[in-house]
């Protein structure tokens, strides 16, 4: 059994079935079954997760999606697998925030499959992870809206899956009055004086 992260090859790949065995305190991700450590997040970090989170689930109240914020299990399935159990899933994100619009991806382990948003505060800890590994990742899954939130900017940089399965960048977002439109969430507006007010 493993009890401490220091039992775990950093060289290994790992699967979604490797990760349930593991009794270690802290989080981890499973990039590609490669492990990736969770920084602890700022108190900053967490306002803007929470204000994005509140503000989605505010308006989903009604609606088939749902919103949740990390920890929360995203397995993110292989789609050339002809068969997906948890031996052949190689990829478990905890997205700082996400959409889920079909109640079929969700069971009491989390999503299995990928969201329809999702949001990612850069930290110095995971800016490279979230701007290039996670951006990677979630082009080919598939997840059709992505958010990058900078807090030390304070800028939302909003990519949007077109029609070849790439992220297009829509826009980055930087005035206080800008406010954004999801392409995923139909009808859900956000201004970004609402997110970075909780800062400030």
């Amino acid at each position: 059994m493993i009890t401490d992260i220091n039992q775990l090859d950093p060289n290994a790949t790992y699967s979604y079935a490797d990760y349930l065995t593991w009794k270690f305190e802290g989080y981890v991700e499973l990039l590609k079954g490669k492990i990736s450590k969770m920084a602890a997040p700022t108190r900053n970090h967490q306002r803007i997760v929470l204000s994005i989170g509140a503000l989605l689930h505010t308006y989903l109240e009604r609606s088939r999606c749902q919103a949740f914020v990390a920890p929360f299990d995203v397995r993110l399935l292989d789609q050339k697998k002809i068969t997906n159990n948890d031996k052949n899933v190689y990829s478990v994100v905890q997205p700082d925030v996400c959409v889920v619009c079909d109640e079929k991806k969700l069971d009491d382990k989390g999503c299995e499959g990928s969201p329809d948003l999702i949001v990612e505060i850069l930290s110095p800890s995971t800016k490279k992870k979230d701007i290039e590994d996670k951006f990677e990742l979630y082009e080919f899954n598939e997840v059709k809206e992505y958010w990058i939130v900078s807090v030390n900017d304070e800028t939302i940089t909003v990519f949007d899956l077109n029609d070849n399965g790439k992220y297009q960048l829509r826009k980055i977002y930087a005035d206080d009055e800008s406010t954004i439109a999801s392409s995923s969430v139909e009808g859900f507006t956000m201004k970004l004086e609402r997110v970075f007010s909780a800062i400030k």
